[in-house]
């Protein structure tokens, strides 16, 4: 009888050592992330159906170019992906960026950032090689953006890899599957 004990205490160990890990793990994500994510999750999820772009580079895109909506430009223009006025009959907002005083495009809503944003890689010939990859290449897709040209930090790519990676975005692009919750979702409905 005390081997079968010891062997329940080691069991009940192990249960909530486990429990404790986790617990911890989900509660080192970067909370203004994680508040970004399940604000646009869906749109994300949705815009993948529309318009062939992995839910989880949309979200990682726009969590960098936004500072997860907190940058100036996300605050004071709606801009979440840092598409500059190439082309652009609409509002502008003007900030230094790679160069000073440079011309980005404003929207009424969040929202309408997005759409630009799809439709912006969608229309631009330089970005068409993207969409003969799998929805589930997060990582060509990364590397294909860099590549054509959208964003100038050398190191593009591996942010947005890392931040998928990192906060588990690849889950989004398999939207038919059973999507893990983000920590804590049932508090912020």
């Amino acid at each position: 009888m005390p081997e079968n004990m010891d062997c329940c205490r080691k069991f009940t160990l192990v249960c909530l050592l486990s429990l404790v890990v986790a617990t911890v793990f989900s509660q080192s994500k970067n909370p203004i992330y994680l508040d970004y994510i399940r604000k646009y999750k869906d749109i994300a999820i949705e815009h993948q159906k529309r318009y062939k772009i992995p839910a989880s580079i949309t979200l990682a895109q726009g969590l960098i170019e936004s500072a997860a909506g907190t940058s100036e430009l996300a605050k004071k223009s709606n801009n979440h992906f840092g598409i500059k006025c190439h082309n652009w009959n609409g509002a502008s907002f003007t900030m230094d960026d790679d160069k000073r005083n440079e011309c980005f495009r404003k929207y009424r809503n969040p929202e309408e950032s997005w759409v630009d944003h799809s439709e912006f890689l969608l229309t631009r010939p330089r970005y068409a090689f993207l969409f003969d990859l799998p929805k589930t290449d997060y990582k060509g897709w990364a590397k294909g953006l860099k590549k054509a040209g959208y964003a100038t930090a050398s190191d593009y790519a591996q942010k947005l890899i890392k931040i998928i990676e990192e906060e588990e975005l690849y889950q989004f692009d398999r939207p038919a599957k059973k999507v893990r919750p983000i920590p804590n979702e049932l508090n912020y409905k």
